[in-house]
């Protein structure tokens, strides 16, 4: 560690250095553009044009060669032989022409260089969505990437699993600035899509200090590691915009809730010496929204209990409450962020110090099931007063959720034209739970109404050393990573996990609670060969040792021939990748008050995978030790630029993982009561009624086509029009049969993922999925229409197919419109939904647990885009 961080600070002394000032303008209108991205080339030295154009860039010394890129530009090079003011213009182009990073280690390329299909997204698209969440913006120009809102699921309603591909949070890589980004320390373990997974925060970056996000849509596990299998997401910070900028909005939904209000503030410090300090803060409030079912009968406890009351809702209570005092929506919750991107240039632009990280704090409150009167009693009077009548009560489930990451590094060049980056990154997710407005029965008169139950901690320590250096036609990268992980549960108070624990959700106990770690170790090497202007040939190798399951090689072959004088290109690859078993999924355990397999509510257990119980053959259930998934994909396609301002990608997939880590089905009491199986044992031997695990168990396939069409500047009347159409067709399926512990399977337990989990996994996301942007500008306005198409969904019924429902795929339409008041101020409206769609409604066909008992009216475990309806927002951006 020493050592590392002596490299890293080693060249302390700055030197002079030559500053580049300049506008870059539009060839054919003569106006100015903002953002665009600066690069001095051969170094990873640069900046961003401000909102009036202009940029200053420090350089070591002249003459130097800057390249100058943007989406809807041609990408120019421009040779400065002296430090006068310059004018840049350029001329209108495609995205094939911008300069993205992400795909190769070696130096950068355009998008239609790139021998994969990379999408880049700056923050102007990003933000046409007029989504609160990076995650949802993504989502809403990324045809192939997902993420909804899930409601009554304990954390997992305050994370959102988002996934590539539909391959599931696991196995999507996120970068910032090109550095690995750590993951949750949550695992969907509830009713959702990607249950038993784990991914990354994706709400802890701050979207104001966001500068564009590029999406590789390819196996990448030869050049970044484990998790890469779907593809890696690498977000890129804002550097040195000359101008702060503010922004404050606020909004509500058609039906009254959900109000949200908002702010952020991203400014530049520039240091006498060179470089930039750019920062960041925002914050954000959101409230709860309600759509749940008034279903005026309770199907679950009136099948339960066997009361004709409740069954034909001539209870008294349920007559006045027919939502049976259900909150089913998207959760409140208050986020405070902040972000830091810097760069310290020395040794005359030679080198630079760099620092980069987000910390976010994000306080939040979801509901559970409502304890009605006749489910849960409060004899003693603690959630009501003495001589009121009894009403129930709705126990709440509070987060408090920290996402810190920091990254410290130096790059610099040596002998002859050698590129040398060394970093450190550390990463950390917590989240803090809170059961309030509850109790726990057992404790009679004693049980307090709030409840600490525990919480979890994940965090990665990084060393990364990269070197490259270009032998003319011939690019080499090379490089090492150290990383070192740590899963935390930490043991909530015994008042929620004694004698059956707090209602809704029992505490962490003590043997849950755990401090486990492990390191690993890879090396990579990656070459670049243009065999000449045309042909690209890419090969990367990497080895992984890892301290809990051991070793991984994989590698990858790529290439890209050029067409018509750079026009288009024709591109291919195959690949093998990897993921490695999360921590949090080796060693996640707990129990959970759940709809159990019979369709009555009770305790659900969960064991780790080194627990006896699970790995023991003699006592427990013989279950393996957690393996690496691997995978092996295949992907081809093209890229054509029409015209200069007329482009068009498509690239199809095909993806086979082997080994995926399921989270089982609960498994509980079979028919048969005059025997006692070894799963039966462990389940009175724990006081559960089901129990569920981790293991590697199945084999899947995923093939699909992305297409990616875009038009920039087509003049339309006094204004221009910018339309970007993309569309994905996706389609998972088991491969094989999945495989069960040979002890589980002598039990008489012959499935361990039913047709509902496999449904996660095959047809919880939507199989095709569109999107239509327009945007026109004219004047002082800015107008955009975005249709999004969320293709059907199939829910599966465990274990009857009659009662299978399919979601019919629906088209979601946003609009907003910008005025730009004067130079420093822009007003803006929109409505996400404007026309108010939400999914089908639930068709029970006769079961009441689908529902649970009228509950839900719309579907959470096969979620396509939430069900919140028409949100309406305003806001206001300031910039000087």
């Amino acid at each position: 560690m020493k050592g590392l961080l002596f490299i890293i600070f080693l060249p302390t002394i700055l030197f002079a250095q030559e500053t580049i000032t300049g506008t870059v303008m539009d060839k054919s209108s003569n106006q100015v553009i903002p953002f665009i991205n600066i690069l001095e080339k051969g170094t990873a030295n640069g900046t961003t044009s401000d909102i009036d154009g202009n940029f200053s860039v420090e350089v070591g010394e002249l003459p130097v060669t800057l390249i100058f890129s943007s989406v809807g530009y041609k990408t120019e090079e421009l040779s400065v032989t002296s430090n006068q003011r310059v004018t840049v213009y350029l001329e209108e182009g495609a995205v094939l022409d911008e300069i993205v990073i992400v795909g190769n280690r070696a130096k950068p390329r355009t998008v239609i260089e790139s021998p994969v299909a990379i999408d880049n997204i700056t923050s102007k698209e990003l933000a046409i969505s007029a989504q609160p969440e990076l995650d949802k913006m993504i989502a809403f120009r990324v045809p192939s990437y997902n993420s909804t809102q899930q409601t009554v699921s304990d954390a997992t309603a305050h994370f959102d699993p988002s996934e590539l591909r539909n391959l599931g949070p696991s196995r999507t890589l996120v970068l910032v600035n090109g550095k690995r980004k750590n993951q949750s320390a949550l695992v969907y373990v509830n009713e959702t899509p990607g249950r038993g997974e784990v991914g990354v925060d994706m709400k802890s970056i701050p979207a104001a200090a966001i500068e564009r996000v590029e999406v590789l849509r390819d196996g990448a596990s030869a050049q970044y590691g484990s998790d890469a299998i779907a593809g890696v997401i690498n977000i890129i910070l804002k550097e040195n915009p000359d101008k702060t900028t503010v922004n404050l909005g606020t909004g509500i939904t058609t039906e009254g809730d959900g109000f949200t209000y908002s702010g952020s503030l991203n400014t530049t410090i520039n240091p006498n010496f060179g470089g930039y300090i750019n920062l960041t803060g925002d914050f954000y409030h959101q409230d709860y929204t309600n759509r749940a079912g008034e279903p005026g009968n309770d199907l679950l406890f009136g099948n339960i209990f066997g009361d004709e009351t409740l069954l034909n809702g001539t209870n008294s209570w349920i007559q006045e409450n027919p939502d049976l005092g259900m909150i089913v929506g998207q959760p409140e919750y208050d986020r405070l962020g902040l972000a830091l991107n810097a760069s310290l240039p020395y040794c005359k632009g030679t080198a630079d110090f760099y620092v980069f990280g987000s910390f976010q704090k994000r306080v939040g409150k979801s509901f559970a099931l409502y304890r009605t009167p006749y489910w849960v009693g409060d004899p003693f009077n603690l959630l009501h007063e003495p001589g009121t009548e009894y009403q129930g009560f709705q126990p709440t489930f509070e987060t408090d959720i920290r996402d810190n990451s920091f990254t410290l590094g130096n790059r610099w060049k040596m002998f002859t034209e050698w590129n040398f980056d060394v970093s450190y990154t550390f990463g950390g997710n917590a989240v803090d739970y809170e059961v309030n407005n509850s109790l726990n029965p057992a404790l009679g008169a004693n049980s307090p109404t709030s409840f600490d139950t525990g919480g979890y901690r994940f965090s990665n320590h990084i060393w990364n050393f990269d070197i490259s250096k270009s032998f003319g036609d011939v690019s080499l990268a090379l490089g090492s990573e150290i990383r070192q992980e740590r899963f935390v549960t930490k043991a909530g108070d015994v008042a929620s996990y004694i004698d059956g624990g707090v209602q809704s959700f029992p505490g962490l106990t003590p043997e849950n609670a755990l401090n486990e770690s492990r390191s690993n170790v890879g090396v990579y090497a990656g070459l670049d060969w243009d065999i000449n202007e045309s042909f690209l040939v890419s090969a990367a190798g990497r080895y992984e040792d890892y301290s809990d399951f051991g070793e991984n090689t994989s590698w990858k072959i790529a290439a890209r021939y050029l067409l018509n004088d750079g026009k288009g290109a024709i591109r291919a690859s195959v690949n093998t990748a990897f993921r490695a078993p999360s921590l949090h999924q080796i060693y996640l355990s707990n129990i959970q008050t759940l709809q159990l397999a019979d369709g009555s509510i009770g305790q659900q257990g969960t064991f780790n995978n080194v627990d006896p119980i699970i790995l023991n053959l003699d006592t427990g259930l013989g279950v393996p030790q957690l393996d690496a998934e691997e995978s092996f994909n295949i992907a081809a396609g093209f890229t054509y630029r029409v015209t200069s301002n007329f482009s068009v990608a498509v690239d199809y997939y095909n993806i086979k993982v082997d080994d995926r880590v399921l989270f089982t089905n609960p498994l509980g009491f079979d028919d048969d009561d005059s025997t006692v199986n070894a799963v039966e044992q462990v389940l009175l031997d724990n006081s559960i009624g089901n129990i569920t695990f981790f293991v590697n168990a199945v084999d899947t396939k995923t093939q699909g086509v992305d297409v990616v069409a875009n038009y920039k500047g087509f003049t339309l009347g006094d204004g221009s029009l910018d339309i970007n159409a993309a569309f994905n067709w996706n389609e998972t399926n088991i491969d094989g049969t999945i495989t069960v512990p040979e002890k589980i399977l002598n039990a008489g337990y012959t499935d361990i993922f039913n047709r509902e989990e496999q449904s996660r996994i095959t047809t919880a996301r939507p199989n095709l999925k569109g999107v239509l942007g327009l945007t026109y500008d004219i004047s002082k306005f800015s107008i955009a229409l975005n249709n999004t198409y969320f293709g059907e969904v199939i829910w599966q019924h465990p274990t009857t197919p009659d009662f299978d429902q399919t979601f019919a795929g629906k088209v979601i339409t946003d609009i907003s419109v910008s005025y730009k008041f004067t130079e420093w101020m822009t007003a803006k409206a929109s409505a996400n939904n404007v026309l108010n769609v939400y999914p089908d409604e639930i068709e029970t066909f006769g079961d009441f647990g689908t529902d649970l008992g009228g509950r839900f009216r719309y579907p959470w475990e096969v979620n396509q885009f939430g069900f919140t309806g028409t949100f309406i927002q305003a806001g206001l951006t300031f910039s000087f």
